[in-house]
């Protein structure tokens, strides 16, 4: 272990792996540590002993709900939207040769009380019963705009120049309602609250035409897909990445602590008595919690169930949002639904997480709005957990600390930071213009 790296990567959660595996491909020399026993830190995936053991349960998991290794609960489960970033980023490192992906079937909204489908293109919302007829005319025409605008070709701006046009003036001239806003805000450009409404317009519409091109790719009713068996692939994907550019990887370090000199520049880690030198460290908060501080919580609810989600057209998986306005409150709330169809549960179980950054201290009545849509379910965990941002200043320290997962149930975010952070570490900017059919859904 006396050897010296360029990076050294603490825990191996989502973002730290992605990390790893591009600075490998970038030709660094990584070491990989982990103080746990198993690969993913809080993104772990459980199987049902180590679902009840976490959140304390002294009784065994019931014999109905089948064997605990059919189980793979992912603790941040997050869709991939089809031509995202963090595809992008996976087929850029060439990591999907150790993935299965597959389609998810629905993408739904909470509207008045009621599921409905996310309508993503012209022909959706004039089908759709979220608006009244005048209004269908009008969101077609936006969506026709959307489809139709291309950022280099100002013929298709059709006057406005969407880096100083806010949100709110381009829906206006759409003549848009409050009501459809909601839903093309929040279900299909993915914002968290509503602050994008006084921000240029440039943003969502991108957001909106990343939506529409993800459907359109695997021809499914959503534009999310997720490997099969769950997240808790990816680590283990990126393990093996590592291994090929000649990384290594180690679990089961205790300590792990971060060695400064008198100038407060990392020179290594220790872990058993033994330092690894090196000129960068990458890790989450938890290695480095005086470099970080609490902004938040995210209130969570996984429940395990015998029937999928009722209103979603009986979708083996789906995601559903609660927009802020709707519950009035400040975020949004998400729902995610996965199942035997992604091999993360046995043939007839179905897996449902309520998430949502946290207002107050009891999340079984914060999240209600969200877990009274499951109907029955088999079983139920609660769950808060704190938030945390980096404060240090890398350009001093040589730490790159990643903030902690929100309560969003996609990638958008969380490959935001890995691509800030990438930079920083490196100087550059990712390239990421790949071919996206190198990673093809599984095949039925």
């Amino acid at each position: 272990m006396d050897e010296e790296y360029d990076v050294i990567v603490l825990g191996t959660g989502l973002k730290e792996c992605i990390l790893s595996g591009l600075l490998s491909v970038d030709g660094l020399k990584v070491l990989h540590m982990d103080r746990n026993d198993y690969y993913g830190g809080e993104c772990a995936s459980l199987n049902l002993v180590q679902l009840w053991k976490k959140f304390g349960r002294d009784d065994k998991p019931p014999a109905h709900l089948g064997s605990s290794r059919d189980y793979n609960v992912d603790m941040v489960p997050k869709f991939m939207m089809a031509n995202g970033t963090l595809v992008r980023v996976l087929i850029h490192t060439d990591v999907t040769k150790y993935l299965y992906f597959k389609a998810v079937d629905g993408s739904y909204v909470y509207n008045k009380g009621k599921v409905h489908k996310v309508p993503a293109t012209d022909m959706e919302a004039l089908k759709s019963p979220l608006m009244g007829i005048f209004e269908k005319r009008r969101a077609r025409k936006f969506f026709i705009y959307v489809q139709d605008y291309d950022e280099n070709d100002p013929k298709t701006h059709e006057g406005m120049d969407l880096t100083r046009v806010t949100t709110k003036e381009l829906f206006a001239k759409y003549g848009l309602d409050d009501n459809t806003i909601d839903v093309i805000g929040h279900a299909l450009a993915l914002h968290r609250d509503d602050r994008f409404i006084n921000e240029p317009a440039l943003d969502t519409v991108k957001r909106m035409k990343l939506y529409a091109e993800s459907i359109a790719r695997f021809q499914g009713g959503s534009p999310y897909i997720y490997p099969l068996y769950g997240l808790g692939e990816l680590p283990q994907a990126f393990a093996r990445l590592s291994a090929v550019y000649g990384g290594t990887y180690m679990l089961n370090k205790p300590e792990c602590k971060v060695e400064f000199n008198e100038e407060g520049q990392v020179v290594g880690v220790t872990s058993d008595g033994e330092t690894a030198r090196c000129k960068k460290v990458v890790c989450d908060p938890s290695y480095l919690p005086n470099k970080a501080r609490r902004v938040g919580r995210v209130a969570r609810a996984i429940a395990i169930m015998s029937h999928p989600i009722p209103n979603t057209n009986e979708s083996p998986s789906v995601q559903v949002i609660l927009p802020q306005k709707q519950l009035g409150r400040r975020s949004d709330m998400y729902l995610f639904c996965c199942s035997y169809s992604h091999n993360v549960a046995p043939k007839g179980k179905f897996i449902a997480f309520v998430s949502t950054e946290a207002e107050t201290d009891h999340p079984e009545s914060e999240l209600k709005p969200g877990i009274d849509l499951l109907s029955p379910v088999d079983e139920i965990f609660f769950d808060i957990y704190d938030r945390y941002e980096p404060v240090n200043e890398p350009t001093l320290d040589n730490c790159f600390i990643s903030a902690s997962y929100d309560a969003t149930t996609h990638f958008e975010s969380t490959v935001m930071d890995v691509l800030n952070m990438y930079t920083m570490i490196t100087g550059k900017v990712l390239d990421l213009s790949v071919d996206l059919s190198a990673a093809s859904a599984a095949e039925e």
